[in-house]
């Protein structure tokens, strides 16, 4: 197969992270008695700044897989650090639409001594997004993953009607989808991914069970964190057992790492069972890095853990 033909489109955002540490609790400065008239301000001695967003975090890993990514999102007159980054990783920007008028999406987190947040997110250029059209590129796989709504639904509608199969992944757009808006969407797509939690919003959204849902798709992959994930796929539900990770650093970005994993396994022809696997290993190394795009495993790296972990090698 032609590495055209093995190109992935990863429809999604795009943004920057900014992480501040506030060396104190929140708690000791926002009193419950003038909460009508909040006025606090944090002094914040560490901060760094991420290249973050779904889209992005996918992509990274599966580059680093050896993949052939292709990013479809829509970033602002601020993005060149950013375009920089994916130029030196060798990333298809051809799907990046940027919009001179907006900044690209940001999201600005501070964390208090208790591991409590507080975060402000301008979405910029992503509430555009959806004018980003794709309806001409062709890919072995896709996947629609967290973007503004409308976005979210355009690129289904495009994907499906181009038949190009694709991941549906809920994620943190899950505020914005009621039952039918999610039944709309999985009735689009070829796969469905989400976390425990989110399976169960899904569940009662839809009032479906998820071995309903997964009748009328290829696949469903439900993960679980440190219990691995389960597949449920021809009927059958398939416990897929963890990858004990070396470190618990940091879990931005795991699920976007999962998706990667499985997306590689598509692209590739693997087993369901093992397309599940490396969404296991990929998870699990990234979980032992702070930040989502900062683990630079080598493929060699890669390879050994799954091989160490399931006793099976599909790249032989």
């Amino acid at each position: 197969m032609s590495e055209q033909l093995k190109e992935v489109l990863i429809c999604g955002s795009l943004a920057f992270d900014t992480i501040t540490r506030f060396d104190g609790y929140f708690k000791d400065h926002i009193k419950p008695e003038s909460i009508h008239s909040l006025s606090v301000s944090f002094l914040v001695p560490s901060m760094r700044k991420e290249f973050g967003g779904c889209a992005g975090n996918i992509a990274y890993n599966l580059k680093l897989l050896g993949g052939s990514p292709v990013p479809v999102a829509a970033v602002g007159r601020d993005f060149g650090d950013y375009q920089q980054h994916f130029t030196d990783l060798g990333i298809d920007q051809r799907g990046i639409q940027i919009i001179d008028e907006v900044f690209t999406a940001q999201c600005h987190i501070t964390t208090d001594l208790s591991g409590n947040q507080i975060a402000a997110f301008h979405p910029g250029a992503m509430s555009l997004a959806a004018e980003n059209d794709i309806s001409q590129e062709k890919a072995v796989w896709a996947i629609v993953a967290p973007d503004a709504k409308d976005a979210m639904f355009k690129h289904a509608q495009r994907l499906q009607a181009a038949g190009i199969p694709f991941i549906f992944d809920l994620g943190q757009a899950m505020p914005l989808f009621d039952g039918e808006d999610l039944l709309k969407m999985i009735s689009m797509a070829r796969v469905l991914t989400a976390n425990d939690y989110e399976m169960r919003v899904i569940e009662e959204r839809t009032g479906k069970r998820v071995e309903e849902l997964a009748e009328g798709l290829e696949a469903v992959i439900e993960t679980r964190g440190a219990e691995g994930s389960i597949l449920y796929h021809e009927g059958q539900k398939i416990t897929i057992k963890p990858v004990p990770a070396v470190a618990i650093e940091d879990p931005t970005g795991c699920g976007d790492s999962h998706r990667a994993g499985v997306l590689y396994g598509l692209a590739s022809g693997w087993s369901w069972e093992d397309n599940a696997r490396l969404g296991n290993v990929m998870g699990s190394i990234k979980i032992a890095s702070d930040g989502p795009q900062n683990h630079r495993p080598s493929l060699d790296d890669i390879q050994r853990i799954f091989i160490d972990n399931y006793d099976s090698n599909p790249w032989a």
